[in-house]
């Protein structure tokens, strides 16, 4: 599978985190409006509940009853002792996606595509990098590129607060480098790019504000810790009707110039249109309907 037709309009507005060693969250996560689940091995659950976590998160992924919602499996990172396990037991069971924390370079992305190549991890079945670290951001770009089967990231900025010394404040001012070293690295790739975590779930007001921030940066969605984040998300990350109104109408004027044999001048709104405009009036519908789809 090309990187164009995986991450082609598939939205990924709410991205939830679920620990794969609880039953009840996994029985929940079946009725819950998130567009991803993903089904946690590493930081969610306890180093004597892991072996457990993972056939639990395998059944779910096989199990064909969370609907059309992406399926991600996160393992334990290259270097620990669940790691081999994890992929192999991932890779059989074929998510849409495994999760890798902690990816550093191009030469581990090469190193987890054999793996999962290994193991039978089928066609389908892509890889996404959690971006998290100081080199990781450096080297972005080379972990964006290093594989067609790779064909996303997750920002991981809890851990990049941490290795820098940094403080959680409103606006991330010390991780925005980080972020947008990613983002121009994903950009560049042709991946999608799902932001970091909220970590206050009583805080709504700043939780939204993040998710603004995010959608504005340009993120394709964020990750979350806590169901009742997943509206906020949603609704975030969603052309609003305006923003759907405004991408048909510019439409229709581009084409309507095209068609006549007027001015070569578009406008719309007051405004010049370009054909640039007109690409992001098109994606912009493009999302709008892969939502209405769901």
């Amino acid at each position: 599978m090309s990187r164009q037709e995986s991450n082609a309009f598939k939205p990924l507005r709410s991205v939830l985190y679920m620990p794969s060693s609880n039953e009840r969250a996994l029985e929940k996560a079946k009725t819950l409006p998130a567009d991803a689940i993903i089904f946690d091995l590493e930081d969610a659950v306890a180093p004597d509940a892991k072996p457990e976590a993972r056939k639990a998160a395998t059944a779910a992924v096989q199990s064909g009853e969370y609907g059309n919602r992406h399926l991600i499996i996160r393992v334990n990172g290259i270097g620990t002792a669940w790691h081999a396990d994890d992929i192999r037991a991932a890779a059989q069971a074929g998510p849409d996606v495994v999760l890798v924390p902690k990816v550093n370079s191009a030469e581990e992305v090469l190193e987890l595509v054999a793996a999962l190549d290994a193991a039978g991890a089928p066609e389908k079945t892509t890889l996404w990098a959690m971006v998290e670290t100081p080199i990781g951001m450096l080297n972005a770009l080379s972990i964006a590129t290093a594989s067609e089967r790779l064909t996303g990231f997750v920002m991981g900025t809890n851990d990049l607060v941490k290795e820098l010394y940094a403080e959680h404040v409103p606006g991330r001012q010390p991780v925005l480098t980080g972020l947008s070293l990613a983002l121009l690295a994903a950009r560049a790739a042709g991946i999608v790019i799902i932001d970091g975590v909220y970590n206050d779930v009583k805080d709504t007001e700043g939780f939204l504000a993040e998710v603004e921030q995010g959608r504005q940066m340009g993120f394709d969605g964020k990750t979350l810790i806590h169901p009742g984040q997943v509206d906020g998300a949603n609704s975030g990350f969603a052309p609003s009707e305006q923003a759907v109104e405004d991408a048909r109408g510019l439409i229709r004027a581009w084409e309507d110039a095209r068609t006549s044999s007027g001015s070569g001048v578009v406008t719309y709104n007051g405004k010049m249109v370009e054909s640039l405009h007109v690409e992001s009036a098109e994606r912009t519908l493009a999302i709008h309907e892969a939502i209405q789809a769901l």
